[in-house]
């Protein structure tokens, strides 16, 4: 089937940011076969689909950060720091392993919520407690496959003992606390790259390509050296995204200096693993030595600005990333750190908050940048550069139509501004390979209702495993905090965030 586009306004975010005042965009199968001012209707189309545009049509957004089985978080959790708010997200001491239908309900509710704001593309960096199964690892896929979102899942799943992941908290917990983290649940690098295996096998290129795999180790102090090594060789060697949450805080930079004796970013270095495939994740607490390693080798980064301000972790240094040539995408991390998967929104935070960073505003990020970094930035560190994030032909037909006729956009004064500053995406038509998804406020692939009330049944029973985790966490808090504290003490060199203020 062939769908022809008439009459918008385009903007096709190519190198030479190409803007058409009026144009059509002929899609055949999953691609773009012509773009073009009033191109002819093709005559060898019997089932052709016309799409009488007057609005702007835009790349798909891409999301290039979500972990989606926080999809059941949202406005679940007190805003604390990210290693406080942990011990409710991800239970230290384990427990029991939700069902495949809890995988994919709740991945589906993130994606009906991105489909219908333009997002057609997500980075899953899918972390599962207390481990990963092949059951569960389907149920998750098979929601991305059945939606017709395009997609790259990895894995993300420490396997050291708790408190080997943090400064401080071996010597702040009690002996009985320390035996309890060291007998919870862990798998080898062995079993781990099994589950790998069976993803790669039966999910990479899925979906007629919709659908791949990625790799994550969750952070390089999280995970044993032999399994880091594994998975940059399954990212090598399947030319595979490889996700790493690097100096997401400033704990995190101390843990650096107690633990290596370096920042995390050089001990990934060392250990010879920086490359282009590798998209680091935060980034806040970066040098410039880091930063400099980081562009060297290739690396992205995941900008999460609203995740970033709801745990306190600081912000990141956006305008010191570019200028080091790092290509920077953007992420709504999680639901119970974001509480949307709102790229549009997170758009808007990235384009507000580094000016309460630097106050030369000459080296504020520009409404293009953050454009750029929401669609073509995400296309780059998902390593899909050449096939999505552009319009034009041979490319993936991964497209949103916008209503220029909604009050974003009344009056009309700067296109890219407004995309940023104004938009929503309460108005858009999503199309992904060729296919439209979404259209006026409704997902046309899944039963949205039904899933919604599936959700609702689930989530008594889903409860009792956070009020077990609250537990837990409420018996932990005292050495948590006690570590904390001492981590943002330490003066570390450099500053990420914004206070506080002093009279």
């Amino acid at each position: 089937m062939a769908i022809l586009i008439r009459n918008a306004r385009v903007l096709t975010m190519d190198d030479r940011d190409t803007e058409h005042a009026r144009a059509d965009i002929l899609v055949r199968g999953t691609r773009i076969a012509a773009i073009g001012p009033a191109l002819p209707v093709p005559g060898d189309e019997p089932d052709l689909r016309a799409i009488e545009a007057e609005g702007l049509l835009v790349p798909g957004l891409i999301n290039g950060h979500v972990h989606s089985p926080g999809n059941f978080l949202k406005g679940a959790l007190d805003d604390t720091p990210l290693e406080i708010f942990m011990l409710y997200q991800v239970p230290p001491f384990g427990e029991a392993p939700p069902s495949p239908r809890l995988n994919y309900v709740r991945t589906m509710l993130g994606i009906l919520e991105m489909l219908k704001l333009g997002v057609t593309t997500a980075h899953d960096d899918a972390y599962f407690v207390p481990a990963p199964t092949e059951e569960a690892i389907d149920g998750l896929m098979q929601a991305y496959a059945d939606s017709g979102m395009r997609a790259a899942v990895a894995l993300d799943q420490p396997n050291v003992v708790e408190y080997e992941k943090y400064p401080f908290l071996s010597d702040l917990l009690p002996e009985g606390l320390r035996r309890r983290m060291a007998a919870a649940p862990r798998m080898s690098a062995g079993d781990l790259l099994a589950l790998y295996r069976h993803l790669l096998d039966r999910w990479h290129g899925a979906g007629g390509g919709r659908i791949q795999a990625a790799v994550s180790c969750s952070a390089p102090q999280r995970v044993t050296v032999d399994y880091l090594e594994g998975l940059a060789g399954l990212s090598r060697g399947h030319d595979l995204p490889f996700n790493l949450h690097v100096l997401e805080t400033k704990l995190q930079r101390v843990l650096g200096e107690e633990k290596y004796g370096k920042s995390l970013v050089r001990h990934v270095h060392g250990l010879g693993l920086l490359d282009e495939r590798m998209v680091v994740t935060h980034a806040v607490w970066v040098d410039e030595a880091d930063m400099s390693l980081m562009a060297r080798a290739g690396c992205s980064v995941a900008h999460n600005p609203v995740c970033n301000l709801k745990l306190g972790s600081g912000i990141m240094p956006f305008r010191r990333l570019r200028d080091h040539g790092i290509n920077v995408c953007l992420g709504s991390d999680e639901a119970a750190a974001d509480d949307t998967a709102n790229m549009w929104g997170v758009a808007k935070a990235a384009g507000l908050v580094h000016k309460i960073a630097d106050p030369d505003y000459r080296r504020w990020p520009t409404a293009a940048e953050i454009l750029w970094a929401l669609i073509r930035g995400g296309a780059r560190a998902m390593r899909l550069e050449g096939r999505v994030g552009v319009l034009a032909p041979g490319y993936e037909a991964d497209l949103i139509l916008v209503d220029l006729g909604a009050l974003a956009f009344t009056p009309l004064n700067d296109l890219r501004r407004q995309l940023v500053f104004c938009e929503n995406g309460s108005s858009v038509l999503t199309m992904v390979a060729g296919r439209v998804v979404a259209e006026r406020g409704r997902v046309l692939t899944v039963a949205e209702e039904a899933i919604k009330a599936e959700a609702r049944e689930i989530l008594p029973a889903y409860r009792k495993e956070l009020d077990r985790a609250a537990e837990a966490a409420r018996e932990l808090m005292p050495y948590y905090e006690a570590m904390y504290v001492r981590a943002a003490a330490r003066d570390v060199g450099m500053n990420r965030w914004a206070g506080p203020m002093w009279p």
